[in-house]
């Protein structure tokens, strides 16, 4: 089994209330968890309008698709446009 898991940083641009970075935060976390498959949540900035960060994880059996579908994953989240996208971590681990 491998697991591959990592975090994107944001930084928001104009947000003027935590709903409001609310709402972009969850459409992104959305469209990820439609697309990819893949748990997906906020974990850091929780109260900051200017930053954010989400955490995703993959689970499979094939190394190459995995580290293919976390790259994937990043360029996707990048080409939403919702927010300027400033820091990305992966790794993976085979069990």
């Amino acid at each position: 089994m491998v697991i591959g898991y990592g975090t994107i940083t944001f930084r928001l641009h104009n947000c003027s209330s935590l709903k409001e970075k609310r709402g972009i935060i969850k459409s992104t976390i959305q469209r990820l968890r439609n697309g990819f498959n893949a748990s997906i949540a906020e974990v850091e900035y929780n109260d900051s309008l200017s930053q954010a960060e989400i955490g995703f994880a993959l689970v499979g059996n094939d190394r190459r698709m995995i580290n293919a579908k976390m790259d994937k994953l990043i360029v996707f989240t990048e080409n939403l446009h919702l927010a300027e996208l400033i820091d990305t971590k992966m790794e993976m681990i085979h069990i």
